[in-house]
């Protein structure tokens, strides 16, 4: 149950010279043909180190997890398509091969539902932490700290070095309570008894709405569990960003896995990175206030001296375009027909959608909507609030989280994250008395 790594050094060097000196760089192969200069002897030989704000040129690792490719659209985890798994898969389906690093057969797609499901159940003192927090704090807030408490329930799992066994039981847990979390603090929000798990009688993603809205004669909607499984997929893993990186980062020290998650949870947390989808309803709700006419609003996008920014249109990444956004977009328009949803949000955003798609200065621009538009969109009408979206972020990127973990753990080229930095604060400063100040 390990992924194959295909590492590869090619024959190939560049060479570097400075100061009359020159040095020869290896170049890494990677197997989908990425070349990398490998730079980690360049101090130990030079003297000299890298300067690369936001790493947005360097690979801090080599990992055999997800692939992407932005220019072209591709996404892939363990090789595999997104657009295939979206379609076929099912969330926890996708989890095993992210982990483990190849699709289950029906045995081991059992072990792994069983072992999750054996964790289904939250402890009281776990439950009680939760309704300790005012109902109005942000539940990125919550499952940060409730994650990083469950090391204070789970010492048994703090071990530097866990055994196999452990490192199994601890990674189900994570995917059975990370759930959980999200779904009773809802209820805590609301003024709602909780509602427990029932892993025997329904599905993780169906068990998950059930959490959120169950209570009489409630029934999760097959159609909407269906969409969600897809939101979950979509999200599970996008290689080295902000909160992936984190998670190893801090992983490195050998810090418990709570620990790490939760440091990617508060990594996602940012505006900037998992609360895109969130900025996507606040800016419909901008437009709202105004009055609704979106057409101005994307003349005010167009307009450079206007600070306004289009949310949900475009990526970092992703130049040409969002290959999740394809999908999701087909999971949107199934969920507002099947729910049937009357919101002027909503007709906003499928304006927005329609007018930008046909706008030639988006389309030249290659500013199509993303995942985050489409995602904002579908939480939007299963009337998740808005604070929420970017825990379900988060629950749809554990697998992701815990799986570029265990590869860091096991590989033996991991060392303790250490970034250098190049200096230029004040040199030489002589103590004054503070009466001489």
């Amino acid at each position: 149950m390990t992924a194959v790594r295909k590492e590869i050094m090619s024959n190939e060097t560049a060479e570097l010279s400075i100061d009359g000196k020159s040095i020869e760089l290896p170049v890494v192969v990677g197997s989908e043909g990425e070349k990398g200069l490998d730079i980690s002897k360049l101090r130990a030989q030079t003297g000299i180190v890298t300067i690369d704000n936001g790493f947005v040129n360097t690979a801090s690792c080599a990992s055999a997890v997800t692939f992407l490719n932005g220019e072209e659209g591709v996404l892939k985890y363990r090789g595999y398509k997104i657009e295939e798994l979206a379609e076929k898969s099912n969330f926890i389906e996708v989890a095993y091969l992210l982990v483990y690093g190849e699709l289950p057969d029906r045995d081991q797609l059992t072990w792994f539902q069983e072992k999750i499901n054996s964790f289904s159940e939250t402890k009281a003192e776990v439950k009680n932490l939760m309704k300790q927090f005012p109902k109005d704090a942000h539940p990125m807030g919550v499952l940060s700290s409730v994650l990083s408490s469950m090391s204070a329930f789970y010492p048994e799992y703090l071990d530097q070095d866990l055994s196999k066994d452990k490192k199994d039981a601890i990674m189900a847990q994570l995917i059975a309570q990370v759930k959980n979390i999200a779904a009773y603090f809802y209820r805590v929000s609301q003024g709602q008894d909780l509602v427990d798990s029932k892993p025997n009688q329904f599905d993780y993603c169906s068990d998950f709405l059930n959490m959120m809205y169950g209570g009489g004669d409630y029934k999760p909607d097959p159609e909407v569990a269906k969409a969600l499984n897809v939101l979950l997929i979509l999200h599970a893993d996008h290689e080295q960003n902000c909160s992936t990186s984190t998670v190893r980062l801090v992983g490195s020290s050998k810090a418990n896995l709570y620990a790490s998650i939760a440091s990617g949870v508060s990594a996602l947390w940012g505006p900037l990175h998992g609360g895109a989808n969130q900025a996507v309803i606040e800016m419909l709700m901008q437009i709202q206030d105004d009055g609704g006419d979106y057409k101005k609003f994307l003349d005010k996008a167009k307009d450079k001296n206007d600070p306004f920014r289009l949310m949900g249109f475009g990526h970092r990444v992703y130049k040409n375009f969002d290959p999740r956004a394809r999908i999701i977009k087909k999971a949107c328009d199934t969920i507002l027909e099947k729910l049937s949803i009357k919101d002027p949000l909503l007709d906003i955003a499928k304006g927005l959608e329609e007018e930008a798609l046909k706008d030639s200065y988006f389309v030249e621009r290659k500013l199509y909507p993303n995942v985050d538009f489409y995602s904002g969109i579908i939480y939007k009408a299963l009337n998740i609030p808005t604070n929420m979206f970017t825990v379900m972020f988060a629950l749809g990127r554990l697998p992701g989280w815990i799986a570029q973990w265990k590869e860091m753990i096991e590989s033996s080229a991991t060392k303790i994250g250490r970034p250098r930095q190049i200096f230029v604060g004040e040199t030489d400063m002589a103590y004054k008395p503070i009466d001489q100040r």
